[in-house]
């Protein structure tokens, strides 16, 4: 029997939560499948299972948080009978644990079947290297209520019904994904769409739906089901999260490069004033991050406002392009790349001050980041090497970027070495702000809305498409002239694309 150790995935994290269980107790997994997800304080991370054989006990139910080094999972010898005690730790609500064993790895996971071959033992860490023997202890496991004991029978009988559809937990439901039934904490829900036995009352949701209802705080137990089947489906969360009467509300993550859409409202019990979530995960990341990039490094902000009208003709010309035919062209894409030109005559943007050595370092690449809004808090990706890159390559990397930050799936790689920042308040319809540097960078450039405006063009009051650029650097070292220089690039080039020949 093996215990599969919370590991490290990157950069000395601590700690993380489990978010989705990808198998169930009695499952048979193979060494790489994919076994559980969970947040650390910069993304959602998928882990492959080091073992071979038969899961005897999920140690750790969803929504908990613990430190990196704790055992999380049970894994026996293939065809070993589950203990009595197996699975006393699933998910509070009860939920049938989604997908069955099998899933393919991700591409490039090392295949660890002889866990000795990579330097330990039984109880070797997938990725990175735990606390020692000890260093942490193991929260006590939740006892199971006698509700839960009362309904194993019918919860069985629900996931065995379900088994031969191959539910998986994914982040988009498709149309072939089956019902998971999830265990309400309450016995009154509705009866419709719902099945019960010995005083337990499931209701039949997909891992998506159940996913999605947990992070907008939805009680599946209170919706009318509308899908096939007597299933909640998504439209049904999605009403009962904005409050409306009518299903279909869309509700979806976002990035910098497209806006993050929220409910209205969210459902509160009546009478409830307040409502108080953990700081966890990305978000608590995110707010240590701007406390100490705000009050260790002196900010300095200067705005220009511009006609931009060129660069969109730009950007509906490039649509049309054939180099551009499988890249989503938008304004963003022309302001990084004159990013990348207007460093070239002032490389103190793409700098950064080192406290330790009392030393400037000047980077001769460019790491490109994309502030990113997720529902899970603002993250940073960015992309290496981008100053190398044609403006079809940075389009698609730009495009690549944004789709995995919506999906939640950035790793902690994409998001390390970072060397200056965009940050695309524009999609929001603000006009600008005065953004704080990501910590280890020096500048950060903030992409305001671009609006139809009245503007003297050529001596005449004419409606042009206008913008606004901000630009915070680090006084320390890039003084007024150097930031006002790279600001007045920028703006040049977004005006005229045609002078970018001159930089």
């Amino acid at each position: 029997m093996n215990e599969y150790k919370l590991p490290d995935v990157g950069e000395g994290l601590t700690e993380a939560e489990i978010v989705t269980w990808k198998v169930k107790v009695g499952d048979v997994i193979k060494v790489n499948d994919i076994v559980v997800e969970i947040e650390t304080a910069k993304s959602l991370v998928e882990l492959p299972s080091p073992y071979a054989g038969t899961v005897l006990d999920l140690l750790v139910p969803e929504g908990e948080t613990v430190p990196v080094g704790t055992p999380i999972i049970k894994i026996g010898e293939p065809g070993e009978a589950t203990g009595s005690g197996a699975g006393a730790a699933a998910p509070a609500d009860g939920a049938a644990e989604a997908a069955p064993a099998g899933a393919a790895a991700a591409s490039g996971e090392i295949d660890l079947s002889n866990p000795a071959a990579t330097g330990g033992g039984p109880n070797q860490t997938l990725v990175g290297y735990g606390p020692r023997e000890g260093a942490s202890k193991r929260r006590a496991r939740r006892a199971a209520t006698p509700a839960s004991d009362a309904g194993a029978a019918a919860q069985q009988q629900l996931q065995g019904a379900f088994a031969a559809g191959g539910a998986q937990a994914a982040e988009v439901e498709s149309a072939d994904e089956p019902a998971v039934p999830v265990t309400p904490a309450a016995s009154s829900a509705p009866s419709n769409g719902t099945t019960g036995s010995a005083g337990s009352v499931r209701v039949l949701a997909k891992p998506p739906v159940r996913k999605l209802a947990k992070d907008l705080g939805v009680d599946l137990t209170t919706l009318t089901p509308t899908g096939p089947n007597g299933t909640v489906s998504r439209e049904d969360v999605q009403s009962a999260a904005a409050g409306a009467s009518a299903a279909g509300t869309a509700v979806g993550g976002g990035t910098a490069v497209e806006p993050v859409e929220t409910p209205a409202a969210r459902a509160f019990a009546p009478g409830e004033r307040e409502t108080r979530e953990p700081i966890k995960g990305v978000r608590k990341m995110m707010a240590q991050a701007m406390v100490d990039s705000a009050f260790s490094a002196p900010h300095v902000t200067e705005w220009v406002t511009i006609d931009a009208t060129r660069t969109m003709k730009l950007v509906e010309r490039l649509k049309e392009h054939r180099d551009f035919k499988d890249v989503k062209v938008s304004p963003l894409l022309v302001l990084a790349k004159a990013c990348m030109l207007a460093m070239r005559r002032t490389p103190e943007i793409n700098s950064t001050w080192d406290e330790a050595a009392q030393e400037v370092v000047l980077k001769h690449y460019v790491n490109l980041g994309i502030a990113a809004a997720t529902p899970r808090g603002l993250v940073v990706p960015n992309v290496k090497d981008a100053d190398a890159m044609s403006m079809p390559e940075l389009g698609r990397a730009i495009n690549d970027l944004a789709r995995t930050a919506r999906d939640g799936r950035t790793q902690p790689a994409e998001m390390a070495g970072g060397t200056f920042t965009i940050t695309n308040v524009g999609v929001f319809g603000v006009d600008s702000g005065t953004p704080i540097i990501n910590p280890g960078e020096s500048a950060i450039l903030c992409f305001g809305a671009v609006r139809k405006q009245p503007w003297v063009h050529k001596g005449k009051v004419k409606v042009r498409d206008v913008t606004t650029l901000a630009l915070s650097f680090d006084h320390r070292l890039i003084d007024g002239e150097k930031g006002s220089r790279f600001l007045a690039d920028v703006a040049a080039v977004l005006e005229d694309p045609a002078g970018a020949l001159l930089l």
